[in-house]
């Protein structure tokens, strides 16, 4: 398969290039230093990605930035940061590739655990995590051509920072090649509309 794996350059993305680019072709998307240069946050940038990769069988989305912060604290704006990223600029990968995935390909969303378990600081996190997730059960009962919709959710990794993992007491972390085998069931399997929670 022919994959465009947005976020490649991450650490969760480097993990799901690790799992997939031995039987398939990866095109790695990020804001820099990659195949093709990226910003999620601008419609127009999505499109020019995908005018520059043209067709390819699956799409995967790694990436998302997200406001952390007690909400207290948080404001209009400093939420419209999540907003713009981790929910509008996943949701419209979709609404703007969907022409550019060939039938029965797929697209693969990533969602997070403090949609379900709260943690300190994540509401604004929490909020868009939960909207990708019902947005990607409802757009896959309706996807063209049969195509795929998917998103995965894991909880806090092992390889994450001991600061990020302090924002998870009590939370069992998990290895990153656990989580990018998800992404490969998303991608190779035949469900859709699921969310994959790794939790």
């Amino acid at each position: 398969m022919k994959i465009l794996l947005i976020g490649a350059t991450g650490l969760l993305g480097t993990a799901v290039k690790k799992e997939l680019e031995s039987d398939h072709e990866i095109i790695q998307a990020a804001r820099h230093d990659a195949d093709v240069e990226v910003d999620i946050t601008k419609p127009a940038s999505i499109k020019q990605m995908f005018e520059k990769v043209g067709k390819v069988d699956a799409v995967i989305s790694a990436t998302g930035d997200a406001h952390f912060g007690p909400l207290e604290e948080i404001t209009p704006e400093l939420n419209e940061v999540t907003i713009e990223s981790k929910l509008k600029g996943q949701v419209n990968l979709i609404l703007l590739g969907t022409d550019y995935v060939n039938d029965n390909g797929s697209f693969t969303l990533t969602t997070g655990i403090i949609m379900d378990e709260p943690i300190y600081q994540g509401a604004s996190s929490a909020m868009a995590n939960g909207a990708v997730k019902a947005f990607v059960k409802s757009a896959a009962a309706e996807a063209p051509r049969g195509i795929r919709m998917n998103s995965v959710s894991p909880t806090v990794f092992q390889e994450s920072s001991e600061d990020l993992r302090a924002f998870f007491p009590g939370f069992e972390p998990v290895p990153l090649s656990k989580v990018a085998t998800v992404f490969r069931k998303s991608v190779e399997g035949v469900q859709s509309g699921q969310s994959y929670e790794i939790y």
